[in-house]
């Protein structure tokens, strides 16, 4: 082994590079939560995440080389292969690049991300080996998540907090349970700590399995009904893919937005006298330059959605209606996408018990030094399904999706370096 390459390795293991696959979930089930797509500050939020998570890395063995030069004399700062000033210079440097990118997010982020350094280098300085210590590293985790909500929605957003808040809550239970059973990893001889995170793990799969508190209404998952404002343009379109709701009238189904058929999306007017083809919008059929529309036959956008047929009457026999025949009514493709992000959530969460609840067990057993060791590191690989059936109850099928991708990898390299 080269010189070059005995380094990277103790940097590796003294900043638990495996664990780093854990970090991005966070922000993106925070981001998740503002029902918004992940954009240019969510990657600020990654990046901030992973810096200050790193730096808690290099600060803990920092505060901890005493004990470890008696517990673990393997580990770099006590084996030699890193110094203490090389630890704390790098736990200060990452910590500063975390701030900064948050500060690029907006000074929702700035102050987010700041109340989660705060936390880090409190629980590593003072509060690890208080009984204060594992509500601290819960903290941590629930602002993670916090942080990535608040980059995402960017300044101005008061609410998006709030409503983060039910995942961050899982989240930091999780971790709370982790961090109390990795209190014995070195010494070992617990059984109540493992059995207390096995039936606190359980307890979290069935809560995000059944879709708790979703705000597209309780156990459904779904995006809610009705967007934002400044998200008024889309919500025809996605009310219609995400069975929310659409119009004041929607016995026909079709494509409608806004409460009173005015705030975008797809829509005609109350009448349809003339020819002429084109998109109409505007809350009077007068606002909008371009719409479909056609006279007395073929293709019209009505009140409530596309039909055939003479204008101004319903279909006949030979018209076509959404539900009979054509494109599936908007009520039975919302069922069908619900559950779907259902089925998702539940695998995830089976998942995350799979992976957390095995060397839970085996800990409980035989609470050995090395069997808890392992229960510590399942617990915080379970993490990333934990994340992404976060991110699906929360309605994102696709950042869950992509942030599960991220466990092969995390398995994969924690064979080479511990996660602990």
């Amino acid at each position: 082994m080269t010189a070059a390459h005995g380094a990277a390795r103790a940097w590796a293991e003294l900043l638990r590079l495996p664990a780093l696959f854990t970090v991005p979930g966070d922000a993106l089930a925070g981001a998740a939560t503002t029902t918004l797509r992940p954009n240019h500050r969510t990657l600020l939020a990654i990046g901030s995440s992973l810096c200050l998570y790193e730096a808690g890395m290099a600060l803990n063995d920092w505060a901890d080389r005493a004990d470890d030069a008696i517990e673990r004399p393997e580990r770099p700062l006590p084996s030699g292969r890193i110094t203490p000033p090389a630890a704390l210079a790098a736990a200060t440097a990452l910590t500063a690049t975390g701030l900064a990118l948050a500060s690029r997010a907006g000074r929702p982020s700035l102050t987010t991300a700041s109340a989660l350094a705060g936390t880090v280098w409190a629980y590593d300085l003072g509060l690890k080996h208080t009984p204060a210590g594992p509500a601290a590293m819960a903290a941590a985790r629930g602002l993670d998540l916090l942080l990535g909500a608040t980059a995402t929605a960017g300044p101005g957003h008061g609410s998006i907090a709030k409503a983060a808040a039910p995942s961050a809550g899982v989240l930091a239970a999780h971790t709370l349970a982790v961090t109390v059973v990795s209190r014995h990893e070195a010494q070992g001889g617990s059984s109540t700590a493992p059995l207390a995170a096995l039936a606190a793990t359980a307890a979290l799969a069935g809560l995000v399995g059944s879709g708790f508190g979703s705000r597209g209404g309780p156990g459904s998952g779904g995006r809610p009904g009705s967007g934002s404002r400044r998200d008024g343009h889309r919500s025809g379109v996605r009310d219609a893919f995400w069975g929310g709701r659409s119009g004041p009238r929607d016995g026909e189904g079709g494509f409608l937005s806004g409460p009173r058929d005015g705030e975008g999306g797809l829509r005609s007017g109350p009448h349809d006298r003339e020819g002429g083809y084109g998109l109409l919008s505007g809350p009077r059929d007068g606002e909008g330059a371009c719409g479909l529309r056609s006279g007395r036959s073929g293709l019209r956008l009505g009140r409530s959605g596309f039909r055939l047929g003479p204008s101004g009457s319903r279909p006949g026999p030979s018209g076509f209606r959404p539900g009979q025949g054509g494109f599936p009514d908007r009520r039975d493709v919302g069922a069908s996408l619900r559950t779907g992000r259902q089925a998702l959530r539940g695998a995830l969460a089976l998942a995350y018990i799979g992976t957390a609840a095995k060397p839970l067990f085996h800990a409980a057993l035989n609470p050995s030094p090395p069997l808890t060791q392992r229960a510590v590191g399942g617990g915080v690989r379970a993490m990333i399904p934990l994340q992404a059936a976060l991110a699906a109850r929360a309605g994102a099928a696709g950042t869950a999706l992509l942030t599960a991708a991220l466990a092969p990898a995390a398995r994969k390299f924690a064979r080479k370096v511990s996660v602990t």
